[in-house]
């Protein structure tokens, strides 16, 4: 990597592009990457060819390397690309890659007692496809954070306008909530990758999947505990104070 510089703000490049977003920078960037890496090495293919004396059949590449098969005749790619300055340039305008569809299972279990309306995240088991995995950490990092940012949305994230002047009551973190690490307990991330075809990587996405896969799960085991107790109805966030109002009402009720 560090003989590798990547030209993203050059003016002479002349590149165009947007954000990243959508989960689709692996996907991507890393395609585009993969593609245009192994373009390089198919044209220093001749260049090696020529600068060892023998046919392209018996050349082999590897570890930086093209080598004659079976011998220690070898030249180096950064050789050739500084003896053959704009020799190894490829175009990959016209490549593009497809969208992915990545999915999961996400389970809850979720206590909640009764006397102050504390809802807590007992254990939570996530498995999700995200296709080939490149970086595991990467993706148990995402899926972390994700989850941990869908139980604060469940659990306490409110916006509150003053409904009168419709002025945001909400002035600091002091009054809306910031999720932390020990809001999940006993998470668990797995994975069963399913590789795609819609691009060389066969990745997915995965920087939506923790948040998009914990709220439905969290509510709806909030809402499974809240039946037992007679709540027919609760909608979010599912706040100690507005849990136990929901927990009174129904015991008025009954």
């Amino acid at each position: 990597m560090e003989t590798i510089r990547l030209r993203t703000a050059d003016p002479d490049m002349n590149m165009v592009g947007n954000p990243t977003g959508g989960s689709r920078s692996l996907l991507g960037v890393g395609s585009v990457l993969l593609m245009a890496s192994q373009e390089v090495v198919k044209q220093g293919l001749a260049l090696a060819a020529e600068a060892l004396e023998a046919a392209a059949a018996d050349i082999e590449f590897r570890d930086g390397k093209y080598r004659i098969k079976g011998t220690d005749r070898a030249v180096a790619i950064t050789e050739l690309a500084k003896k053959h300055r704009g020799r190894l340039d490829v175009d990959m305008k016209d490549r593009k890659v497809g969208s992915t569809f990545p999915n999961g299972c996400h389970v809850a279990e979720v206590e909640i007692e009764p006397q102050t309306g504390i809802a807590e995240i007992v254990r939570y088991t996530a498995c999700d496809d995200a296709g080939n995995i490149v970086n595991h950490q990467i993706v148990e990092g995402q899926m972390q954070g994700g989850i941990t940012q869908g139980a604060g949305h469940i659990f306490g994230e409110q916006a509150v306008y003053d409904t009168g002047s419709g002025q945001l009551l909400n002035g600091s973190f002091m009054d809306y909530p910031m999720p932390r690490a020990v809001l999940v307990n006993n998470l668990k991330v797995t994975d069963y990758p399913v590789p795609t075809k819609t691009n060389p990587l066969g990745a997915k996405g995965v920087g939506e999947a923790g948040v998009t896969g914990s709220m439905p799960c969290l509510m709806n085991a909030v809402m499974d505990a809240l039946r037992q107790a007679g709540v027919e109805r609760f909608d979010m966030p599912a706040s100690p104070l507005r849990v136990w109002q929901a927990l009174q009402a129904a015991r008025g009720r009954s």
